[in-house]
């Protein structure tokens, strides 16, 4: 899969192709909806299909500090539109002046001057342009003016996660704060995952004798609420079972949240300045003080036994 940064990175000679627009942060089961058709209107066309998606998110810069946490970083959503038959991702940077281009001058900038579009796939709500003037009404318009089909796709499934809400990034976001990851595993598809590299923290893991990896996670990420989740610790292309510990450290009076994975039944790992990657399985318990080290050591050991059995459980 070609992956572009900026109109400029797009081959001149680039022919004609699908297209799909949107933010796609998680890439979730709605998202792969819209994708899927994408690809698969590729195929019967005989042309690439190409995702366009945008960096910094959009409302960072339309209003500064509103960034959202994000689910997947783009490598990763890249990875995953790659497995869905995707054949290009455009990383457009979202700036100040790019957020004023008019819906017109986007369809004639990006999709009929650069991806020569033969269609273009969107949800019903999909919006664009200068202040998001420009919806998938106006898009049809211009496809007659600029011979390129429209196709609306209905992304809003939904299941059990958030009482049977419509899936979408916000709802992922929301029970993921609320530490419900199996909800949020629901809607994604798979594991939640959050990146990052492993940096040196107290040690007092290794001193108690479950040493984890501490994990400084990429910018914006979606961190889990406070507490123990059972997961994987995935590093140097292993995946490994996991007891994960989101928070503070209030056993210690710590202040600085922190995503620590300890690597069940692992010995002798160093993975310090590796970037690895923790999935989160299900919840295990809230964070929480103990009245002795020899207490909080009984509730992690029992916490371990747990989590292995989730992971376990998993096949």
């Amino acid at each position: 899969m070609q992956r572009w940064r900026g109109l400029e990175d797009i081959p001149e000679d680039w022919g004609r192709s699908v297209v799909t627009i949107g933010s796609y942060d998680g890439v979730h089961r709605g998202h792969q909806l819209i994708i899927k058709h994408a690809v698969d209107r590729a195929r019967e066309l005989g042309v690439p299909a190409v995702v366009v998606t945008f960096d910094p998110h959009p409302s960072e810069v339309v209003r500064p500090g509103s960034h959202p946490p994000l689910l997947a970083a783009h490598h990763r959503r890249c990875e995953l539109m790659a497995g869905l038959g995707v054949d290009a991702v455009l990383i457009l940077p979202f700036t100040t002046e790019f957020s004023k281009l008019s819906p017109a001058d986007f369809v004639v900038k990006v999709l009929v001057d650069k991806l020569h579009a033969k269609a273009v796939v969107e949800g019903p709500n999909f919006r664009f342009g200068h202040k998001a003037a420009g919806n998938v009404e106006f898009l049809a318009e211009q496809g007659k003016v600029y011979d390129f089909e429209v196709e609306v796709v209905d992304l809003y499934v939904s299941g059990t996660a958030g009482g049977g809400q419509p899936f979408s990034s916000t709802l992922t976001r929301r029970l993921i704060a609320q530490g419900d990851v199996e909800g949020a595993r629901e809607i994604l598809g798979r594991p939640h995952r959050v990146e990052g590299v492993v940096v040196r923290g107290a040690q007092r893991g290794r001193e108690l004798g479950f040493p984890t990896a501490n994990v400084e996670t990429l910018p914006h990420t979606a961190v889990p609420a406070d507490g123990v989740y059972a997961g994987y610790l995935h590093a140097q292309g292993e995946v490994m079972p996991a007891a994960i510990s989101v928070g503070t450290n209030p056993q210690f009076d710590g202040t600085e949240r922190t995503v620590e994975a300890y690597a069940i039944d692992r010995v002798g790992l160093d993975l310090y300045g590796l970037h690895v990657a923790v999935d989160f399985l299900a919840y295990v318990r809230g964070q929480a003080k103990f009245e002795s080290l020899e207490a909080l050591l009984e509730q992690m050991t029992a916490d371990v036994s747990r989590c292995r059995e989730i992971v376990a459980a998993e096949g």
